[in-house]
């Protein structure tokens, strides 16, 4: 078959979960004979080479900040829907199916509009769905009342729709979506510990510093912690707009020698400290996935996350058997699962690496790529 993946964002030139599941996506999809075309923003300079194995890249338009504040820009998801609704109304022919992320929006009312052109199918990934409070919290409420209005307007784009968690299936249908769903719960493409590495003191946050992720909720929590774990400390991986807030809390708490917090660094030292930590924390109040919990728990690393209407994440933890989701985030229900995670000890560690072998199969890129080829197999 001949398949476009649409995707604004092409990894490594931005990193996330998502980038990641599309850049795998293109390579496996390629790698089982199809012919795949990715387009996205061009985020590289003019003498690099965005090259994926066997698969086309095409910028459909200039690349800038996706961010501003912490919030998405509204420029660069418009001016890559109109890219992408150039490219499919001259090429749409070329195509027997396009598969697009769901967010930023415009490029599925693109495909939508070339399809009135050309017959190729539309596959929607619904990494997230919004609920209208949250978008009124994001965007004001005029903005998010629009915002919220473009979501449904996709929803109910005629399309077979891939979900990464039961959360977010559930609120595509209630958005009035009536189609073929498939529930991916499998994005992990890693290796395995053969067994947990003793635990280190220190936790562990790995992700972009933006409201959604709560990384000051981890400093706050770090001195009632230490009470019950006088030694542990903490390592906060990533940067963004909240960056230079944690580091203002961090010395306001007079915790420099406590949280050490580099900003970016490499895959390995993300390996390593996920491998070594006493417990990975992702705070978030909105998760549409939680990759990097499975990444944890592949080494017998617990996980702390937080309980939330918005964060799928929680799907992801067992509670108290891979690890732990606190009520709020809050520093003291924060302190207090990081402290039960170290009285679970090793024992925690075991049955956290034992949970993750149970799911390893549901839990893994393969799995999901299976039903996707499934699904794109299916005619009806």
């Amino acid at each position: 078959m001949r398949i476009c993946v649409v995707y604004d964002c092409l990894y490594p030139y931005t990193v996330g979960g998502a980038e990641r599941w599309y850049r795998n996506l293109a390579e496996r999809v390629a790698a089982s004979g199809h012919e795949v075309t990715y387009l996205t923003l061009r985020q590289w300079s003019a003498d690099d080479d965005p090259r994926i194995p066997d698969v086309r890249v095409v910028p459909v338009a200039a690349g800038s900040d996706l961010y501003a504040n912490g919030r998405r820009r509204i420029s660069p998801p418009l001016r890559f829907g109109q890219g992408v609704l150039r490219h499919l109304r001259r090429y749409g022919d070329d195509y027997d199916l396009v598969h697009t992320a769901s967010f930023p929006y415009f490029s599925v009312l693109a495909a939508r509009a070339a399809q009135r052109r050309h017959r190729f199918r539309l596959f929607v990934d619904w990494h997230e769905v919004w609920s209208h409070e949250y978008w009124d919290e994001y965007l004001g409420h005029f903005g998010g009342t629009v915002g919220w209005q473009v979501q449904r307007r996709c929803a109910r784009v005629p399309h077979t729709a891939f979900c990464f968690s039961r959360l977010h299936e559930r609120r595509l249908r209630e958005l009035g979506f009536s189609g073929a769903a498939y529930l991916l719960e499998g994005e992990y493409a890693g290796t395995v510990a053969a067994e947990p590495a003793p635990a280190e003191p220190f936790v562990l946050f790995a992700g972009r510093h933006i409201p959604e992720k709560r990384v000051l909720a981890l400093v706050q929590a770090m001195p009632l912690v230490r009470e019950h774990v006088p030694d542990l400390r903490a390592r906060i991986y990533g940067d963004g707009p909240e960056r230079q807030d944690a580091l203002a809390l961090v010395s306001e708490l007079d915790l420099m020698d406590v949280v050490e917090a580099p900003g970016f660094v490499t895959g390995e030292a993300v390996e390593e400290a996920l491998r070594n930590a006493l417990c990975l924390i992702l705070p978030s109040r909105r998760e549409g996935y939680g990759l990097v919990v499975v990444e944890a728990a592949a080494r017998g690393t617990p996980s702390v996350v937080t309980a939330g209407a918005d964060n799928a994440a929680t799907e992801l933890v067992s509670d108290g058997e891979n690890g732990f989701v606190a009520a709020t985030a809050s520093p003291a229900d924060l302190a207090d699962s990081i402290a039960r995670v170290a009285e679970g000890g090793d024992g925690l560690r075991r049955s956290t690496l034992a949970w993750f072998r149970r799911n390893e199969r549901r839990l893994s890129f393969e799995a999901s790529l299976e039903t996707v080829l499934n699904a794109y197999d299916d005619r009806r």
